[in-house]
């Protein structure tokens, strides 16, 4: 494996600045130079329930039969001065897109290193997103065919907003559906032994995210990563005392996160979340659907579309009550997450970072700290037929994840041409512009209406020399059609959709090419968290 750094063309100007560490950020977060030995001076302040937490997550890893240095983990967060390493996704199948498992290798490295500096229990602790109910967003992965990724959705359908964590798996649609998934690879070594530990977990999985939790520990069985489901119902009564001081302080909580997105737009800065006024940032559910609140100014709670209308009693005895009928949104979450966890730091994605930076001043309310913001790791894979077309085309990765290859890919079959296409035609139509303005200017001398007759009659011609050359392109095209193949698959590879790998790609066609060791020898190779970007060649 050989792993080089790359840079990444910015265009997020919040992240840019931050990175940069730009002094108008310093208003939005609380730790702007990543400060780790003052915040854990800071949360030596503070106090957990850590035995509760613990109770629970040992519960519940268990259920997803974590291996040892999983459980020993959660063991270690007993200790009063061990810390955590924090970051999340939704229990995308087969763990989603690639950035999830990138999202976890920067867990355990950040937490290592940390660990190692500061002389403390560092523990990566991954938040399964259970309480999230898109399950459209979640339901697929992309598989590649020919040079082009091709979206397979599992068929089985699932009522409208349903947490993830209440969505039971049809196992005969879901074993369909990976067998359509493997019709699409290519047999190689590993291709069985692949296929057999996915029908494994599948078959000892009662919903999505024991299914998620099983892989991602299939994936990451030495590395000590801890796993917790927001959508939990016990997790939810460890929640019910912070929910309390949410629903308390909602009005001032939901004022700070509006304001603080005023400022940030001020600033020039964009977010990647709609925030309006009457937000409470709370969901409540009812018969098994996931209904968004909103609250105007000492008015009640009503759903989204009208579902629910609660008064504030009413809000507070469902959490002293019933927790398990709450649930946090993507502002919120942050919160409960720092109520419930010694956080060190968070790990995140550019758009999550964004939105973190709302809500400074909603942790002063709350008399915390917004924790270190530090952004993951990011990965994109290169395996050998990659790299010899790089190599056979004199191109890098760096420019491919960049730019894209059409340019490259134009330039380089008008070079098969001699002489090229591009100037030759470039010319023609110059010299038939030239030759064809004294036949204009004594059309237009003649009679107005003929001289714009002789205008069409250019436009005419030059459109004729344009069908002309797109036919000899083409021609072209079916004369190289495996340097065009080649180029494409590059673009599918390393640019899809014009943008990153790692968020359209599945797992899964590398597990089954390389096997799944090349995670945890990454996993070893220490990347340092002030690159854009890696090259990892498999």
């Amino acid at each position: 494996m050989q792993i080089e750094s790359i840079h990444i063309k910015q265009n997020n100007r919040l992240m840019k600045d931050y990175l940069n560490n730009e002094r108008q950020i310093n208003d939005f977060v609380d730790y702007p130079t990543l400060d780790l030995q003052q915040r854990l001076q800071d949360l030596q302040e503070q106090t957990f329930d850590r035995q509760s937490l613990t109770n629970v997550l040992e519960k519940m890893n268990r259920h997803w039969q974590a291996p040892k240095q999983s459980l020993n983990n959660i063991e270690r967060l007993k200790q009063a001065n061990s810390v955590v390493v924090i970051g999340g996704q939704q229990a995308g199948l087969l763990t989603g897109p690639l950035y999830t498992v990138n999202k976890v290798i920067s867990l355990i490295q950040y937490s290592r290193k940390q660990e190692e500096t500061l002389g403390v229990p560092v523990i990566p602790v991954f938040w399964i997103a259970g309480e999230d109910h898109d399950f459209a967003e979640i339901n697929h992965v992309n598989m590649l065919k020919g040079t082009r990724l091709e979206k397979q959705t599992i068929s089985q359908f699932v009522p409208e907003r349903t947490p993830v964590s209440d969505i039971e798996i049809d196992h005969k649609r879901a074993k369909a559906w990976i067998n359509e998934l493997f019709l699409s690879l290519p047999e190689t070594v590993y291709t069985k032994k692949t296929y057999d530990e996915l029908i494994d977990r599948l078959h000892s999985s009662k919903t999505y995210v024991d299914f998620f939790a099983k892989l991602i520990y299939w994936l990451f069985p030495t590395e000590g990563v801890v796993l917790i489901n927001s959508g939990d119902e016990h997790l939810r009564n460890i929640e019910s005392k912070y929910f309390l001081t949410m629903i308390e302080r909602q009005e001032e909580i939901s004022q700070a996160i509006y304001h603080t997105n005023t400022r940030l737009k001020r600033n020039g800065y964009a977010t990647s979340v709609d925030i309006e006024l009457d937000d409470t940032h709370l969901f409540y559910h009812l018969n098994n659907e996931r209904i968004l609140l909103k609250r105007e100014l000492d008015g009640p709670w009503v759903g989204k579309q009208d579902e629910v209308k609660l008064t504030t009693d009413e809000v507070i005895n469902i959490a002293k009550n019933n927790p398990e009928h709450l649930s946090n949104n993507v502002m919120t979450r942050p919160l409960m997450q720092e109520f419930l966890f010694p956080t060190l730091a968070f790990i995140g994605g550019q758009a999550e970072i964004g939105y973190w930076m709302l809500l400074r001043e909603a942790f002063h309310l709350l008399n915390k700290n917004l924790p270190p913001l530090v952004p993951r790791l990011s990965f994109t894979y290169v395996n050998r037929k990659l790299d010899k077309i790089l190599q056979a085309y004199q191109l890098t990765a760096e420019d491919v994840i960049n730019d894209g290859v059409h340019q490259d890919k134009m330039n380089y079959l008008s070079a098969l041409q001699e002489p090229a296409l591009e100037p030759m035609f470039t010319q023609l139509n110059e010299t038939l512009k030239y030759i064809h303005q004294p036949v204009r200017d004594v059309a237009y001398n003649l009679r107005k209406d003929v001289g714009q007759f002789a205008d069409r009659n250019l436009y005419h011609l030059q459109t004729t020399l344009n069908d002309l050359k797109h036919r000899m392109e083409r021609t072209i095209e079916e004369n190289y059609e495996q340097t065009i193949n080649d180029f494409d698959l590059l673009q599918c590879c390393l640019q899809p959709d014009n943008g990153l790998q790692e968020r359209m790609w599945s797992i899964l066609p590398f597990i089954n090419e390389h096997g799944r060791s090349f995670i945890p020898t990454l996993v070893n190779e220490p990347c340092s968290f002030k690159e854009d970007h890696f090259v990892v060649y498999l």
